[in-house]
This record gives structure tokens, C-alpha cells and sequence, in this order.
């Protein structure tokens, strides 16, 4: 018999609508419940594509005799953390504070009014290595509640006043300067592995946001210690096991610092987010490398994460079926030599092997490798590796597919939207500017409604209940104003400024501070406010970046002072932790360069028009068109004529302008940072 989660739109809950365990979605209704039966909450949070939440929920959420003691003394509620990353955030932050760590599945004891008590990740079905299982656990809390309900309330209390005084103020005085920027270039450079790209040691995360600062930082001032930097780290993960070397698109992180073996699940965001650094990574550099990864992870996302709607899914699992049917992490991706060798014969296997790092021993579990390119850089006959690849990939179409999680979060398809746009407009591929338009037209369509509030999810073209929060906001302004630059249809500008009115009214405090849910959001026990940048921008610093971009395109006042105020935080915290607060210091570069603001009065897609787009400088924002209506359109365009009845661009940063050219040379110049 289904649960309660059988009415809801996230894959991850309906997962687990035939569990035994009695579960409730996150609502007022199952804290009353608890309420009215004097029982604690038990809060599970998870996602479709965590490997030890499946592991779990298979071990304990699926046995009979641990369900039935859930349901008698526990209201056991189930929350999706993509859908509702404030529940995740506040709840994590007092899980970290508790016991040094977080992770997911996250474990947490609520008392019926939401204060946390006791807390946890992953619960083994037995007890071992020092853990105890969870059937334990819940005897153990069941217990505490019903005997020593005082001291429980003291320790939900405290853990409560400890999360409610962590209120950030904006986090500094004043936007950042070339003074943070070289502090957080300093302590970049500390933490950069020479050897292998990247930043730290394993397990090591695909640093997309800092790449961008890195190649913005370039731009603006010529630093080569940044460009190799980002160079060396792109070209190690293009060639790691991160990156699928045959169907494109990279894994979620490498457990090895040297990108060998990855946590095999793909997630959308880190693929928008790498494929648009690759993109602009080839802009600054013409790397061939660069241009190669770019488009296969444009392709990637549009071949296994569209969704019938036009919208980008959120993810693919890690695991699948492998030959014997068992359900392990990679079967999909992995190859042995024997594998390689039924597939391509004996001469083209033992060449596969030798240029994917495919050996005997196996570089991943029971002799089965992961595919690499060697360091070496040896010649190679390109069109039989080209033979090659496609016919592993061929085969590869046989396996059993990882399961997908098919909803559609707006933040993650903000960054696919900008990441489409722009790589179609750099590569000529107006296919992708159209995936990128299709994915705008669903969010204003489904996520937007009639009333200009974002919501965070859908599900086959269905919005879901929960509102969006900042980061749904400032990444989907993003994409929208990544897109009105490349096709020069204004109304996505006008979409974005609708966007950061609501950023402006609803989510900005004092000072400049920002907040991850809206003043008119549920109340939590702690309103989340996060301004480090994790897998994702954070909200706070996704918000800053598009209200900045949307002040260079309209002249507004309001929107950049809101975006110098929110920069307060990565004056704050760049010189001390760089690493997670890479988008804030690119878009502290745009600040520091201007950004240039570029009028093309003239054809959309022509050369003065592309050459706008190629421009290095950072965060310049685009606008084109021609004829009298293009300042209807953008604000930019107003009173810019053609200069001798030639497409002319106009230059101009900080209220001056350049004298305007008809010369695409010229024009590059002029924006090569």
C-alpha cells in the first residue's frame, strides 16, 4: 500500500511511496500529527541520486519490523533536499555544528515544533565500526523522549539559540578590491595541486566557479599565473576519469586527487556549469581541448537530461544494473580489457586499452577501469580513435541505463540555459541557443505562473508546491540575461529585471545582506542564509552576479547598489576561504572592470555582434539589434545610430564612452579585457 508520498512530484519521494514506514511529506499537517500523538518527528533528507540514501532506505526504510516500531512511536517525514534546500540547509548547518560532519542521507529528531535534538547520516541496518544501527537509534531516542523529556526540550532549545545567533551581517564594509583579490589569489595559489590541477586533496570537486574567477582575473589584469592555473586544471579533469571520455559530461567529483575515479553520478548543475567554463576557457585561449569538451557537454546534457517539456532533469544515478543484475556504483561506465576486446577485436581493443588506461589490474572495483587519456602526448590516428569511441559508445547504449531523476529544478536550468546560449552563439550551433530558449520558455511558463514568484521544481510539466529561493532567483536571471545577449530578444531582459525586483522586495536585509528564502516564506527555526558557493553559486552571490549584469544593461541605481552590497560578503570572506567563494570573485572581477557595457546597433549573429560576445572582459553584457524598435528592447541601444549606414558598437564602462567603431578589430581590442 502506497504512503502519503505517492501524491507528490519528486522522483526521490516517490521512491519511497511503497515503504512500509507510514511517510509524510514535509508539511504543518505531520508536525501536528506529532503534535496530537506526543511523538517526536523523525526528518530523512536524501536525493534521487545518493547512493547511501538508496542504501538505506533498502536496508531500513524497506524492513517490515523496523517500519512497524517508526510508525508506532515516531512521525516519520521524508524530504527531497533539491526541492527544499532551505528545510536541508538549516537542518544540516545544526547537523554539522553537532557532530563536525553532514552528508546525506541526513538523520535528524525533531521535537513536534521543529527543534532539532538528535542527530545523524547514514544508520547501518546492524550496529558496527562504533555506530550503532538503527533500529538502535531509534529505541535510544524513543527512550530520551519518553523518560527525560526535560532535557531533550533543553537540548532543542539550545541547539535552536545557537543556530538563531548565527545571523550573518553583509560581512564587510565595502565591495572587494585588487587588495582581496590578491589575498584570495595568494591562498588560491597555496591550495593548487601542481601536479594533478585542482585545488586540495581527495576526494577533489571540479572547481568551476573559481575557473572562472581565474580566467577573469586574466582578462582584467594579465596575471599567467592565473591562466595556467585554469588551463592545467581544465585539461587534467578533460582528460581524468571525471570527465565520460565516451559519451561526454563529467561526474559529480573524483574520490582521487588525480581525477581517476569518480563519484560516478552526473548532476545537471555541474554540467552546465563546467561546459560554460570550457567555453570560455577556449574564448580566452582558442584551446582545441577546451572548444572539444565544451560542445560534448552541451551535447551530453541535451541527449540525456532533456525532458520532454524542454527542461533540463536534474541528474543520473551513479549505479545500475551490471552483468550479473545487481544494482553497483559505474556498471555503466566501466570497462575491462576483455570487454574491450569483444566489442572491437583484438587489434582495436588492445589499442582502446592502451589509450583509455584500460589494464588487467583495473583502475576501479573487480579489475574493471574507468576511461582515461594518458598524460603522454603521443601521436594518434584520430579518426580510429574516433571509430573507436563510437563504437564502444554503441555498445555501451546496450547496458542497462543509470535511472534519472527527471524533475526540473529552475536554479540548475538557469546555469544550462546561460551554459546553451552562449556556447551555441560562440561554436555556431544555433541548435543549442534553441535548447536554451525551449528551457526559458518552460520556466516562464510552468515556474513562474501568473504571479512573477518563482517555483523551485516540476515534474513532466507540472509545477510543484515549494517556493523558489534565492538561488532560483539569481541563476535563472542569469540565463535569462545570457540569452538576451545572444539572441537579442529583449524579453528575456525583461524577465530577469521582474526576477531581481522580487530579489530586491523579498529577499534583501540591511545593509545589503541577502537571505536564501523570501521575507514571505515559511517560517523555519532559522532563516537560511548561506553566502559560501558549494556545488552551486550561492544564492547570495548568483543574485549579486545577475543584479550587476542587469544594472549595466538598464542604468539602474538600485540594482547595482544592491549588487555592491551583497559583495560585501566576498570582501569578507575571499581572503579566507577563496575556494568557496569562486563566483563571488568573479563577480567582484566585473565589478572592478566596469563591467563594460557593449551596444551593437546592428544584425543579430553578425560579425560585430559575435565579436561582442568573444570579448573577454569580464561580466561585459551584450546588447544587439537594429532598427527603431531596439531600444525599445534594451536600453542600450537608445539614441545609437549605424555610423555611415555600417553595424557600429559603442564601448562604454564606469559613465564614459568610447568613441564608437564599424571595425570587428577594432572591437575586439577593445574588449580583450
Amino acid at each position: 500500500m502506497a504512503n502519503r508520498l505517492a501524491q507528490t512530484t519528486s522522483p526521490y519521494l516517490l521512491q519511497h511511496a511503497d515503504n512500509p514506514v507510514d511517510w509524510w511529506p514535509w508539511s504543518p499537517e505531520a508536525f501536528e500529527e506529532a503534535r496530537k500523538r506526543d511523538v517526536p518527528v523523525l526528518l530523512s533528507v536524501g536525493y534521487a541520486s545518493c547512493h547511501w540514501c538508496h542504501v538505506m532506505a533498502h536496508e531500513s526504510f524497506e524492513d517490515e519490523s523496523v517500519a512497524a516500531y517508526l510508525n508506532e512511536r515516531f512521525v516519520a517525514v521524508k524530504v527531497d533536499r533539491e526541492e527544499r534546500p532551505d528545510v536541508d540547509a538549516v537542518y544540516m548547518e545544526a547537523v554539522q555544528a553537532a557532530t563536525g560532519h553532514g552528508g546525506w542521507p541526513m538523520t535528524v529528531f525533531l521535537t513536534p515544533d521543529a527543534e532539532p535534538f538528535y542527530f545523524g547520516t547514514y544508520f547501518p541496518p546492524e550496529p558496527r565500526h562504533g555506530s550503532p544501527s538503527f533500529q538502535q537509534v531509534l529505541e535510544g531516542v524513543s527512550a530520551a523522549w519518553t523518560d527525560r523529556r526535560e532535557e531533550v526540550a533543553e537540548v532543542a532549545g539550545r541547539i535552536v539559540a545557537d543556530l538563531a545567533g548565527r545571523s550573518l551581517a553583509h560581512g564587510g564594509d565595502g565591495v572587494p578590491g585588487e587588495a582581496e583579490i590578491a589575498q584570495a589569489l595568494l591562498g588560491l595559489t597555496r591550495e593548487y595541486d601542481e601536479q594533478h590541477g585542482g585545488f586540495g586533496g581527495a576526494p577533489k570537486f571540479p572547481p568551476a566557479m573559481v575557473v572562472e574567477f581565474l580566467l577573469r582575473h586574466y582578462a582584467r589584469t594579465g596575471s599567467e599565473g592565473a591562466l595556467q592555473m585554469a588551463a592545467d586544471t581544465c585539461s587534467a579533469m578533460a582528460r581524468g576519469g571525471i570527465y565520460d571520455q565516451l559519451g561526454g559530461g563529467f561526474a559529480r567529483y573524483s574520490v582521487d586527487r588525480e581525477w581517476v575515479v569518480p563519484h560516478f553520478e552526473k548532476m545537471l548543475y555541474d554540467n552546465a556549469l563546467l561546459c560554460r567554463v570550457y567555453a570560455h576557457l577556449w574564448r580566452t585561449t582558442g584551446s582545441t581541448e577546451a572548444r572539444r569538451i565544451a560542445l560534448e557537454t552541451a551535447d551530453f546534457m541535451v541527449r540525456e537530461l532533456r525532458t520532454a517539456e524542454g527542461g533540463f532533469a536534474s541528474a543520473l544515478d551513479a549505479d545500475s544494473e551490471d552483468r550479473q543484475g545487481k544494482h553497483v556504483e559505474g556498471a555503466f561506465y566501466v570497462w575491462t580489457p576483455a570487454q574491450l576486446r569483444e566489442v572491437l577485436g583484438e587489434e582495436d581493443g588492445a589499442f582502446a586499452a592502451a589509450y583509455f588506461g584500460v589494464t588487467e589490474e583495473g583502475t576501479f572495483e573487480e579489475g574493471a577501469s574507468v576511461l582515461q587519456l594518458s598524460g603522454e602526448a603521443r601521436p594518434v590516428d584520430a579518426g580510429r580513435v574516433a571509430d573507436v569511441r563510437a563504437r564502444l559508445l554503441a555498445a555501451r547504449e546496450e547496458r542497462p541505463r543509470p535511472g534519472r531523476d527527471d524533475k526540473v529544478v529552475a536554479a540548475w536550468n538557469g546555469l544550462a540555459i546561460a551554459a546553451l546560449a552562449e556556447t551555441g552563439a560562440y561554436f555556431d550551433r544555433p541548435d543549442l541557443v534553441e535548447r536554451a530558449t525551449e528551457a526559458a520558455d518552460l520556466l516562464v511558463r510552468v515556474h513562474l505562473g501568473e504571479v512573477a514568484r518563482l517555483t523551485r521544481t516540476s515534474k513532466d510539466g507540472r509545477a510543484g508546491t515549494n517556493a523558489g529561493v534565492l538561488e532560483d532567483y539569481g541563476d535563472v536571471a542569469e540565463g535569462f540575461l545570457a540569452l538576451a545577449a545572444v539572441t537579442g530578444e529583449g524579453a528575456w531582459l525583461e524577465f530577469a529585471g521582474f526576477l531581481l525586483d522580487v530579489v530586491l522586495e523579498q529577499f534583501t536585509g540591511e545593509g545589503g545582506q541577502l537571505y536564501d528564502t523570501a521575507h514571505e516564506a515559511e517560517k523555519l527555526i532559522r532563516r537560511p542564509q548561506d553566502p559560501t558557493d558549494s556545488a552551486t553559486p550561492a544564492g547570495w552571490t548568483a543574485a549579486a552576479g545577475a543584479l550587476l549584469s542587469y544594472a549595466a544593461y538598464t542604468g539602474s541605481e538600485a540594482h547595482r547598489t544592491a549588487a555592491e552590497g551583497a559583495l560585501g560578503v566576498v570582501k569578507a570572506l575571499a581572503p579566507r576561504a577563496p575556494r568557496f567563494i569562486g563566483w563571488g570573485l568573479a563577480v567582484a572581477e566585473a565589478l572592478l572592470d566596469g563591467p563594460r557595457e557593449v551596444a551593437v546597433a546592428g544584425p543579430v549573429g553578425g560579425e560585430l555582434h559575435r565579436t561582442a560576445l568573444l570579448g573577454r572582459a569580464p561580466g561585459a553584457v551584450v546588447a544587439a539589434g537594429e532598427g527603431p524598435g531596439a531600444g525599445a528592447e534594451f536600453p542600450l541601444l537608445v539614441d545609437r545610430p549605424l555610423v555611415g549606414g555600417e553595424p557600429t558598437a559603442y564601448v562604454c564602462r564606469h559613465f564614459v564612452c568610447e568613441a564608437p567603431t564599424t571595425d570587428a578589430g577594432e572591437l575586439a581590442g577593445k574588449l580583450g579585457g
